[in-house]
């Protein structure tokens, strides 16, 4: 029988928690309150209290979270925010949905996350805010940025939609700038069983503001103070993310160890591994390598019944939606990464014989 290895193994995560996840659905059912009731504040509570900041606000999804953190802090139509190419669609849309402008700084060749080296080139008059990406469960270098946020007056917005628990000179990321966002789709380290997503923040001020943002722009029922939209997180989905935060550590360290195990049976393959910087505890959403033939590779795999995919092909600044507000933008770095990185299956079911098989397929392909 041919062998078949799974991307993900979200059926493996719910057999082992399914006791804990009816119990908490049935509570919920047995409540009979659906939206922003019980469940939604103690898991908003917990999140932000896992991250290390005062306030969480649950939302829709992560994409929602971005895009309102930024309305929040006033970023508008002919504002300027600092992000990168190398990311999920959303960062750039939460820029662009506001009216504001995406300016896309290269990224590092071997975290993939923001190149600070080239950023204060890139601050005019109309920057308003740095959003760095902790992309594939690896923290960009906070300190420099908040550093030179500091200088300009910039806002600092982190996009941890892939970081759930990852660290940054042992500080939970999501908790450093002025708010970090957060994704619960399905097959995050953290997911929910449909979208989900929370802001974490210490500002009072920016906690308000945005539980008014998610549901209406009420303070109180059918009281509207600002333009807002329905983004609230559900009760149930709220019940089972509180269940799964439990468990997130361990799931993190499994990751961590099928990602020591990637590492020690790839050092004399033809694939380029993932780093993890001093300063960082990768939680690895994703286990990310290179390779000159990446496109052969890929097939090659998916041939020999293993799942990969590529995270992500086609730069934002590349996209057919971004010509127009791009500039022109020189990501080489950028460019030459989205050819050649291939992300390998990645969960914390993954068994040792399992990445052993993708080890001797990856050194046979070459």
């Amino acid at each position: 029988m041919a062998i078949v290895i799974n991307f993900v193994d979200l059926k493996g995560e719910y057999a082992g928690i399914s006791g804990e996840i009816t119990q908490a659905i049935q509570r919920v059912l047995k409540r009979g309150w659906f939206i922003l009731g019980e469940e939604v504040e103690r898991f908003e509570e917990e999140f932000s209290g896992y991250i290390g900041s005062k306030y969480g606000i649950g939302m829709n999804s992560g994409s929602d979270a971005l895009f309102l953190v930024l309305k929040a802090l006033g970023i508008g139509e002919g504002d300027e925010v600092i992000t990168v190419s190398h990311t999920f669609i959303s960062t750039a849309d939460a820029i662009v949905r506001n009216g504001a402008k995406p300016v896309f700084v290269d990224i590092e060749p071997d975290t993939y996350c923001m190149d600070v080296s080239g950023m204060e080139a890139r601050i005019t008059d109309k920057t308003r805010a740095i959003l760095p990406v902790h992309l594939y469960g690896h923290p960009a270098d906070m300190e420099p940025i908040i550093e030179l946020a500091g200088r300009y007056g910039l806002r600092v917005v982190e996009d941890a939609c892939q970081a759930h628990g990852a660290e940054y000179k042992g500080r939970k990321v999501g908790s450093m700038g002025d708010a970090g966002c957060f994704s619960f789709y399905p097959i995050k380290n953290l997911g929910a069983y449909g979208d989900g997503g929370i802001v974490v923040t210490d500002s009072e001020e920016l906690t308000a503001k945005l539980k008014m943002l998610r549901n209406y722009g009420q303070p109180v029922k059918y009281l509207h103070d600002f333009v807002g939209i329905n983004s609230r997180l559900d009760e149930i989905q709220a019940a089972i993310l509180r269940v799964k935060l439990k468990h997130l550590d361990e799931w993190n360290e499994r990751r961590r160890g099928v990602a020591r195990l990637y590492d020690e049976l790839s050092r004399n393959s033809p694939v380029t591994t993932p780093v993890e910087r001093k300063y960082a505890k990768h939680v690895y959403h994703l286990y990310v390598v290179r390779h000159q033939n990446r496109d052969s590779l890929h097939q090659d795999l998916l041939g020999n019944g293993i799942q990969t995919q590529i995270h992500y092909p086609i730069p934002v600044h590349k996209q057919k939606a971004y010509l127009g507000l791009a500039g022109g933008v020189d990501l080489p770095v950028t460019e030459k990464v989205c050819g050649e990185i291939l992300s390998l299956p990645m969960h914390p079911y993954l068994r040792e014989d399992e990445v052993m098989a993708i080890a001797e397929c990856i050194g046979r392909i070459g």
